[in-house]
Formats: structure tokens, C-alpha cells, sequence
């Protein structure tokens, strides 16, 4: 993460690397903890629940009822076993992530609203190298009205690997030894999820790919050496075409992990995710790392 300028991410901190995983207990938190292990084996890991009404769960807030001298106790009753629960839960998200390698602690909070803006926010006081999420791998519609972890991507301003809920098995087994790859226009957004991405996963070959017009000379082709230019395979370049074109580039080689970068940011804070990430983000069936633009320097 950059401050004044200046960068702390992993690519220049040199130590053991820092995660913040959102944890729900749904299945696809499960299998985004077992699968981001798999492509980052070691790690220190901070399991987030955020916790909202109704405070626990209606069989319990039931007995209380019948316990309480007052609403004001029922209340204060309910709120205490419903952070009880809540850290319970996050408990056994820990078990999972200790289970699969890492080192974890705990952090239970209640959720104000906006899930997505608090573990952004987390993330940042943290000062972690990656927010780790788990996506039911919706499209269309139920895509574009949002989700947590459409909202973390968007507002995060530390890289944000999004993990598909299900894998299918050629999927998990690329996980375990596929390459890493990077869509790269030659902009300073692609050389830093470049940078990021070999920090991220050191152990990881790095495939950095450009989808190109199929009519482009062979010159504007090989300009770049350590680049793989692949033709866009349908469409007319709109994002769509491109973010399949990467899908499909993806699936063939087996990749264990599809990187792209943001844009930058607004007047604001909020990150602009950008059209092509947006679509390789909500059509992936794969592992997605989105890297945020570097944030201005401070005056």
C-alpha cells in the first residue's frame, strides 16, 4: 500500500506476507481460504467477521425473551450473545486457515452496513499486502447490482484476489501449479499488478499477455519481448471480447490465477475499476488478482 509516495506493499517490504480473508462460514468463504493458501502457501492471516443484526440467532434472542427483566436487559442480553456467535464463527474460520498452512488471529466487528467499505477500511489500518474473498460467481444482473466482493474491489486500496465459487477440477488442479497471468498494456497500472503479482506468488511462472487486434503488424507484436500477444478472438475490442479473449487464454494454459489492474481513482477515494477488469472480474472462472492503481501522494 502507498503513502505519500511511497510503497509498503510486499513488492518492497520483504517479509512474510499479510492477508485479511472475509470469513461467513457460506461455502464459498470456505473454499476461498483453501484455495488463496494454495496460491500463497505461507502467510499471516487476519479472519474478518462482520457481524449485523438480528444479534443471534432466533432460537436463541427466544429463551432470552422469556429471561430478560426488561427490554433494556433483552436487549443488552441478545447484542452480548450475538457477538458470542459471532466470534464462535470467525473461530472456526480460523481452524479452516490454520488447517490450510497459514497463521491467523481473529477480528470480529459489527457490521454498520457496507461490508465491502469495512473490510477496505480494514485492510488499510492493517496495512496488508491482500484482501481475500470468496464470490458465488454471479453474471449479468445479479452482477451488476453488486456484491462484497464487487464493493471490496472497487474501494480497496491494497490488491484483492477474488476466489469463484465452484472450481471445477481442472480449475482446483491449476491452482496448485499453474502459471500467473497478467493481462499488460504497457501502463503503469499493468507494471504494478506485474510487480505485485511476483510478490504475491514468487514461486508462480508470470505470464504477462496483451490481446491485440489479429490485423496488427508482426512489428507491433513482438515490440515487446517479455509479452505475449494473443488476438482478440470475437467482437470488436469492447471489454467483453477482451475479458473472454483472457478467459479463454486462461483456461488453455492452465492458468492458476488471472491478474488484472484499476485505473486509478476518483475525486474521491473510491477506485475505478475499469471496463475490461469489471468483465474478466464477473466472467472468470478462475482465481481474479485485481491490483489498484498507485494512490496520489499526500500534499
Amino acid at each position: 500500500m502507498e503513502h505519500g509516495g511511497g510503497a509498503t506493499g510486499p513488492e518492497t517490504r520483504g517479509c512474510r506476507l499479510s492477508v485479511i480473508i472475509g470469513y461467513d462460514a457460506s461455502p464459498s468463504a470456505m473454499h476461498a481460504i483453501e484455495t488463496a493458501a494454495r496460491l500463497i502457501p505461507e502467510a499471516d492471516a487476519t479472519v474478518v467477521h462482520l457481524w449485523q443484526p438480528p444479534f443471534a440467532s432466533a432460537e436463541l434472542r427466544q429463551r432470552l425473551a422469556t429471561q430478560a427483566r426488561g427490554m433494556d436487559d433483552l436487549i443488552g442480553m441478545i447484542e452480548r450473545e450475538g457477538r458470542a456467535e459471532a466470534e464462535l464463527l470467525a473461530g472456526h474460520g480460523a481452524t479452516l486457515v490454520r488447517a490450510a498452512g497459514w497463521d491467523a488471529q481473529l477480528l470480529v466487528e459489527r457490521c454498520f452496513g457496507g461490508d465491502g467499505y469495512q473490510l477496505a477500511r480494514l485492510a488499510e489500518q492493517h496495512d496488508v499486502d491482500a484482501v481475500v474473498v470468496g464470490s458465488r460467481g454471479l453474471s449479468g444482473i445479479q452482477a451488476a447490482l453488486g456484491s462484497t466482493s464487487d464493493l471490496v474491489v472497487h474501494v480497496s486500496p491494497v490488491p484483492v484476489l477474488v476466489i469463484p465459487f465452484p472450481l471445477t477440477t481442472s480449475e482446483r488442479d491449476a491452482v496448485g501449479s499453474g502459471p500467473v497471468l497478467v493481462a499488460f498494456d504497457g501502463s503503469p497500472g499493468a507494471e504494478r499488478a506485474a510487480a505485485t503479482s511476483a510478490a504475491l506468488f514468487p514461486d508462480r511462472e508470470l505470464l504477462r499477455v496483451t490481446v491485440g487486434d489479429p490485423e496488427e503488424s508482426r512489428a507491433t507484436r513482438t515490440k515487446a519481448l517479455d509479452t505475449h500477444w494473443i488476438p482478440l478472438r470475437r467482437g470488436s475490442g469492447h471489454a467483453r471480447s477482451i475479458a473472454d479473449t483472457l478467459n479463454e487464454h486462461a483456461a488453455e494454459c492452465a492458468a492458476a490465477v488471472l491478474v488484472v489492474g484499476s485505473r486509478g481513482q476518483s475525486g474521491g477515494r473510491e477506485l475505478l475499476l475499469g471496463s475490461v477488469a469489471k468483465a474478466v472480474l464477473h466472467h472468470s472462472h478462475r482465481p481474479v488478482l485485481v491490483v489498484p492503481a498507485a494512490r496520489a501522494a499526500r500534499p
